[in-house]
């Protein structure tokens, strides 16, 4: 939920995400198929609130949520409900955008969450107070950390950093752009992709996203167990 890459290729489509979080946290449990009123979801569940943070709907639409809009925000609990759970509300639909400017987010923590859907990408933030909505050209690259951990200059640094991995790797694939996620950065932990800030909060797991047409392939790795889990999800 905190560092996302977006990669288009020829004849497919890599999504990744890092998710960092408190050792405290309860463990996820590794992705599988949910059943909703819209049809499947696949997503690693949160052991702790129950909700997700990277979800794809049977439908081919695919979200992504990271902490925080536009900066670092001063956390007020209790939240009305948690954001993992509030993704799902606005997942199990045909339009997540649309659910999005509709849901009422009043007591909900701010957070961004990346759509894809129909072959749109669209950022979306709730800053506490307003929704924004913001478009992405769908056929460049891109790659997003999360405003609540990590500060503009550090912001640019990764994108610098993906940058010259995509100059040095021209045609990647999926294990390609999973390593970029794993090793990606410099030697200090407080800032590479795969974080660690003094053993408190670090990168539990990374998810990446395979699209082709009519499938999506998961493959999840829990950092901290070593586990890998895959999953393939067939487009109804």
């Amino acid at each position: 939920m905190c560092t996302l890459t977006f990669l288009p290729l020829a004849g497919k489509l890599l999504i990744t995400s890092n998710r960092d979080e408190h050792t405290l946290r309860a463990p996820a449990l590794a992705p599988q198929q949910y059943e909703y009123k819209t049809g499947n979801i696949l997503f690693p569940k949160d052991g702790q609130a129950g909700g997700t943070w990277l979800a794809m709907h049977q439908n081919g639409n695919v979200m992504i949520l990271l902490n925080g809009a536009f900066g670092r925000h001063e956390h007020k609990p209790p939240y009305r409900l948690s954001r993992g759970i509030i993704f799902l509300q606005i997942f199990d639909t045909a339009d997540p955008k649309t659910a999005f400017e509709d849901i009422d987010l009043d007591g909900i923590e701010p957070f961004t969450l990346v759509i894809w859907q129909r072959g749109s990408l669209w950022e979306t933030k709730w800053d506490g107070h307003d929704k924004f909505i913001i478009p992405h050209d769908a056929g460049q690259p891109h790659i997003w950390s999360s405003a609540m951990l990590y500060d503009p200059e550090v912001i640019a640094k990764r994108e610098e950093w993906f940058s010259e991995w995509l100059a040095a790797n021209p045609r990647p694939d999926a294990a390609d752009i999973r390593c970029f996620h794993e090793f990606g950065g410099e030697d200090d932990e407080r800032t590479a992709l795969r974080m660690n800030l003094d053993g408190i909060l670090l990168t539990v797991s990374i998810t990446g996203l395979e699209l082709t047409p009519g499938k999506c392939l998961m493959h999840y790795k829990d950092m901290v167990t070593g586990e890998i889990a895959v999953t393939e999800m067939t487009e109804k």
